[in-house]
């Protein structure tokens, strides 16, 4: 089984797909062709992108059954100790001067709070004792 799946490719690529594939969905193509046939969509398919973007993904003998090949997609596959993965490039997070950094202070709390043995988050306070005199 072979599957096409194009994003932002020419009319003309896609009608030429359709004469060996079924379009199953918008821009995505499947069905059953040699080897050979393979190749030369996947050259046809490079050459007429132009701007578009396209991914491969057809059988292949080995442990997943299926090999992957993109065309100018930020998404690349990757082998990982004979597994084909799908690499993603991170996003770079910009610094938000509007956002607090560090600790929230509940975080704060719970982690430098003045606690007892027993576990309570306040000392124990004896009987005759007011909590103005506990404080201070």
């Amino acid at each position: 089984m072979t599957v096409i799946i194009l994003t932002a490719c020419p009319e003309g690529l896609r009608g030429h797909l359709t004469q060996w594939l079924l379009e199953i969905s918008a821009g995505v193509y499947v069905g059953h062709v040699n080897s050979r046939i393979r190749q030369r969509l996947w050259a046809k398919v490079v050459e007429m992108a132009g701007a578009g973007r396209a991914l491969l993904v057809y059988q292949q003998p080995g442990e997943q059954r299926l090999c992957f090949q993109v065309h100018d997609h930020h998404w690349q596959p990757v082998d990982f100790d004979g597994i084909t993965l799908i690499c993603r490039p991170t996003e770079r997070r910009t610094y938000n001067p509007a956002l607090p950094r560090g600790w929230s202070k509940a975080s704060k709390r719970r982690r430098f709070g003045r606690r007892t043995p027993g576990g309570n988050a306040a000392p124990a306070v004896s009987p005759g004792q007011s909590d103005g005199e506990r404080d201070g």
